[in-house]
């Protein structure tokens, strides 16, 4: 139970960071629009957009009819040609898991 308690804590934490990444991601754009953003801060929030279009194409995949088939096999396609479409989210879940 303590287990269950302690990943669910994790991922509580994890998804109030990505709520945080978010936000900024939404002011650099304004600023972006308004003439006021950096690169550097332009980069970060493409790039964040990108974290947020793994996680809309993970959504994707479960709603597919026969996902339990389709999504290995798109994880090995990916695998295979090197793109990642594990949302980092994601990744700092399991690493912290595996600890």
């Amino acid at each position: 139970m303590k287990k269950i308690e302690q990943f669910l804590i994790k991922l509580k934490e994890l998804f109030l960071a990505e709520n945080a990444e978010n936000q900024k991601m939404l002011d650099t754009y304004i600023k972006f629009a308004e003439g006021r953003a950096s690169e550097d801060e332009l980069a970060r929030a493409n790039d964040q957009l990108a974290e947020n279009f793994k996680n809309l194409g993970l959504g994707v995949l479960v709603v597919l009819p026969f996902s339990p088939i389709t999504i290995p096999y798109i994880f090995k396609k990916a695998h295979e040609y090197k793109i990642d479409i594990v949302p980092k989210w994601y990744k700092d879940l399991t690493i912290d898991k595996k600890q």
